[in-house]
């Protein structure tokens, strides 16, 4: 019997998220948090891994959600069908209430992914909203905490090579930092 239920959205050559939900019974939450720690571990040893996020339940639930993110969709396959994933899988079956519920985006799905069984998209113009609040600040800041080390080198500070500097950190405040976060504070407004 498999463990999992997938639902995929994932074109290829994107970064990926996998999404995995599971209900943990209420007298296992000890064994299920070093179990955690060990699966995170192993999943950072596959190539294309590039961060784990884990949200814990709130008081009086036992719902956890792990996002793993690759570089590619073919990298994130290998984790998931891989015999280390499949036996850690085996071993903590026991300690789930039902079956673990896995979900794949790329891009910027996955912020928006409503986190309850209602799976409506909100509208583009609240999702336009957010991604601005979230990433106008950015802009003005990242260049800003960059100046000190484009003053030590200024090969670092030529048109082009400096915009791709700021780009690149603040697509990735965005996305492993800001963006997962900001979602979760605004969601009651961004889903109704």
């Amino acid at each position: 019997m498999s463990m999992t239920s997938s639902s995929i959205s994932s074109p290829s050559g994107s970064s990926i998220t996998i999404r995995i939900q599971h209900r943990v019974n209420p007298d296992a939450s000890e064994r299920y948090e070093d179990w955690l720690r060990r699966i995170i571990e192993v999943a950072g040893r596959y190539c294309g891994h590039q961060g784990v996020h884990v949200m814990r339940p709130p008081a009086g639930s036992q719902d956890y959600e792990i996002a793993l993110r690759f570089a590619t969709e073919d990298e994130a396959d290998r984790w998931r069908h891989s015999e280390d994933r499949r036996r850690l899988i085996e071993e903590i079956r026991p300690a789930l209430q039902q079956e673990e519920a896995i979900e794949i985006h790329s891009g910027i799905d996955y912020w928006f992914t409503v986190p309850a069984a209602n799976r409506q998209q909100p509208v583009r113009w609240k999702q336009w909203v957010v991604t601005t609040a979230v990433i106008w600040p950015l802009t003005m800041i990242v260049p800003i905490l960059w100046q000190p080390v484009l003053s030590l080198i200024p090969q670092l500070d030529i048109w082009g090579v400096r915009n791709g500097l700021f780009a690149a950190t603040i697509v990735g405040l965005v996305v492993y930092v800001v963006m997962p976060r900001v979602v979760r504070l605004v969601a009651k407004w961004m889903f109704r």
